[in-house]
């Protein structure tokens, strides 16, 4: 029931992927998606939709396939994409901040789950996908800047906007590690009994 609870899922968050790049490239005068670099975003964030497949299949496919994880990596650039078709990076005062925490708790969850074949102690787990997330903001961050560098307006990045993201994303990642390996422990130990 798990397994196709988390395939639906998967496939539900690929599915809003594709429509919401689409809706952007259709209507690219929507005041959250014009100036926003949405062609890098159409060739980049449909990468994120390839990670887990890949990853699964170099690693030769001796586990279950990771449904709950391949939706959770794939999350953060919907709701991004989301809030730019909305507009609401420019409309909601805090969207951004909110929006790094969730999405790096989402991200970071989902490489959790990925190590569940590796049996790690709870606190590795945590250790792990706290550090992840953090170099993950970092390289999120130095994207952005090089978008803006080559000549995308709108991102309005700043120095305090920078930080708060890093600051933000860490923690958001902090909290998807807990979680996730919350749920992996709980697995092992229903498996075991």
């Amino acid at each position: 029931m798990s397994s196709t609870r988390d395939r639906r899922i998967m496939w539900a968050v690929k599915l809003a992927l594709i429509a919401c790049l689409l809706a952007g490239l259709v209507f690219p005068g929507i005041p959250g998606v014009e100036g926003k670099g949405w062609p890098e975003r159409c060739f980049g964030y449909p990468l994120s939709a390839l990670i887990v497949p890949l990853v699964w299949h170099l690693a030769g496919r001796r586990s279950a396939y990771p449904y709950l994880a391949d939706g959770l990596l794939v999350t953060p650039f919907v709701l991004d994409l989301l809030g730019n078709l909305v507009n609401l990076f420019d409309t909601v005062a805090s969207f951004d901040d909110v929006l790094h925490f969730l999405n790096w708790t989402f991200l970071v969850a989902a490489l959790v789950l990925l190590l569940e074949r590796q049996r790690l102690a709870r606190w590795n787990l945590v250790l792990l996908g706290a550090g992840f997330g953090a170099l993950a903001i970092i390289a999120w961050e130095g994207v952005e800047w090089v978008i803006q560098e080559m000549g995308t307006t709108g991102l309005q990045l700043t120095y305090d906007d920078t930080v708060g993201d890093l600051v933000l994303s860490t923690a958001g990642g902090v909290v998807g590690a807990w979680v996730a390996s919350t749920r992996l422990v709980r697995q092992a130990s229903t498996s075991s009994t």
